[in-house]
């Protein structure tokens, strides 16, 4: 049966599960909001805690604003909560001008007596770096991405020089502080809040009933069910035409797309590509496209014995066969990677003589390593399509047919989808099928949080590996003030990863999102979505 054929099957099963279905949308919703379907549910509202996910990658930037946001063309810092920001020469001290009157959320269970000052600032961050903090420890006490950063080493004070001025006096030079400032991550809570959950002995609340300064509030959640957002009247860039935005995170029912199809659904985040001909071919629905700064790839865990011979590691690479990844999953809509780092980052090397699909070559370095038709390899694999890998688990099915080819018996381990920061199954694993969405347009953001020595200490380099050689040289890179000499630091930093291969680079997604015709204003972004400040709906 050809490729075209079993699509046309699959499409058609789609729209026949589409018939025994009845929507079951409050039409309330529809008249004064919209239905947004394609995600988990969330363990916290409080991106700090997480790697990923549903609160970092599209309801952070709903409940949450930033001291910066990113130009999603340009890929640099723009001002949001902060107005303006000086460096000084030495590029230590980072000043900040924070705008006034913004209002943060009145809700349920917090009414705020004052709008958002430096207070606030300095708690957010103090929380993290602060080992000795009153928040520090709560909801577990770990902040991922900023380990994976190294933050709380590079910040060596934050200042609060009036109330709408503050200064972060960094450790060393870094160039990519300005951009980790405008990430999902880096939000800025209530500290007026904070300081009656202390009183009251609730701490915890301050990660499941946020409260920020965006455009919509959480109202209500249902796990396994929804999460309800309401408008934030006091917006301070007006409040948004939406009244609510409710996020349908169930699993009962035929599945999202047949949500979508059955008006169930406004918005259908990251579609598989074998759905896109569905959607395509229906005149009710508008397909978005957004060239992702992403990469699916596979991890080898160094602290497996096997995979601490680098003759195995370059084996498994060549022994995969992309482009029959980019057919039979990516359906044409992918690009293959041969680096962690897109082709669209200026940092990209396109000199790079990464090894390809060579599978001779694969089975005579695995018997010259002294495995010869005997090696037998678990990867963990998580069945949660993301736009990086849109079929996971058909991903994981060729790779290891690939492997079979070269004498290399591969055992999936499908799980649900799961932190990797929390996993303990994905570490016991040898290999992992992972990937990543960049955070902001710096090479920094590729590196530091996937391979370095403090991300594994974090937990989150997944391959657990470190290279003091590949951190000097992040190091460096963050450090010069020469863009030529950026460039050159980080394409070593991708010489070192070609010869090491501690991951292996699959591909980089294309996100699509689809929604309803008569929804307006929707944005994309390469680092995740966008503020639903600005949708509208036309009917």
């Amino acid at each position: 049966m050809s490729a075209s054929t079993r699509l046309l099957l699959a499409c058609l099963s789609l729209v026949s599960l589409i018939g025994c279905s009845e929507p079951q949308r409050d039409s309330t919703i529809r008249s004064r909001g919209f239905v947004y379907c394609g995600q988990d549910t969330p363990t916290t509202f409080n991106p700090q805690l997480i790697d990923g996910g549903l609160t970092a990658d599209t309801l952070a930037a709903q409940i949450f604003d930033r001291l910066l946001m990113l130009d999603p063309v340009s890929h640099q810092p723009l001002p949001s909560l902060a107005r303006s920001w000086t460096i000084s020469d030495d590029g230590l001290a980072y000043t900040f001008k924070l705008r006034k009157g913004i209002e943060f959320q009145t809700t349920e269970w917090f009414k705020p007596t004052r709008r958002f000052n430096a207070q606030d600032v300095v708690f957010s961050f103090q929380r993290i770096i602060n080992p000795k903090h009153p928040f520090h420890a709560v909801s577990g006490g770990r902040y991922p991405w900023f380990e994976s950063q190294g933050f709380s080493d590079l910040i060596d004070h934050i200042e609060m020089d009036d109330s709408h001025t503050v200064t972060f006096v960094l450790t060393r030079p870094d160039n990519a502080f300005l951009s980790n400032l405008a990430t999902s991550y880096a939000v800025i809570h209530s500290q007026e809040f904070a300081q009656r959950l202390l009183k009251a002995g609730q701490l915890q609340q301050l990660d499941m009933k946020p409260i920020g300064t965006g455009p919509f509030y959480l109202a209500q959640y249902l796990p396994d069910d929804l999460i309800r957002l309401n408008r934030h009247w006091g917006y301070w860039q007006g409040a948004a035409p939406m009244e609510q935005v409710v996020f349908d995170i169930s699993a009962r029912g035929t599945g999202t797309l047949a949500k979508l199809l059955s008006k169930e659904c406004d918005v259908l985040s990251s579609p598989v590509a074998s759905q896109l001909p569905v959607i395509s071919n229906s005149e009710e629905f508008e397909l978005m496209a957004q060239t992702g700064m992403n990469v699916a790839f596979v991890a080898l865990n160094n602290d497996k014995v096997v995979m601490q011979d680098s003759r195995v590691r370059q084996a498994i690479n060549l022994a995969i066969n992309r482009d029959n990844l980019l057919n039979s999953v990516y359906y044409g809509t992918g690009t293959k990677a041969k680096s962690i780092l897109p082709p669209m980052s200026w940092a990209y090397n396109h000199g790079s003589q990464a090894l390809d699909y060579d599978p001779q070559r694969a089975r005579a370095l695995l018997e010259e390593a002294g495995y010869a038709d005997d090696l037998i390899l678990t990867m963990w694999v998580p069945i949660e399509p993301r736009p990086y890998n849109p079929s996971p688990r058909k991903t994981a099915e060729l790779i290891q047919a690939d492997l079979k080819t070269v004498g290399v018996r591969l055992i999936i381990l499908a799980q649900e989808s799961v932190s990797r920061f929390s996993s303990t199954s994905a570490s016991n694993s040898d290999m992992q099928l992972t990937g990543w969405i960049a955070d902001n347009g710096d090479p920094d953001n590729f590196f530091r949080p996937l391979l370095s020595c403090s991300a594994k200490a974090a937990g989150l380099n997944v391959a657990n590996w470190c290279d003091l050689s590949f951190d000097n040289l992040l190091e460096l890179a963050s450090r010069t003030t020469q863009l030529e000499q950026r460039v050159n630091y980080y394409h070593l930093v991708q010489d070192i990863l070609d010869e090491q291969v501690p991951v292996i680079p699959l591909a980089h997604g294309v996100h699509f999102q689809v929604h309803h015709q008569s929804l307006g204003g929707l944005q994309m972004s390469p680092f995740g979505t966008r503020s639903f400040a600005s949708v509208y709906r036309s009917e």
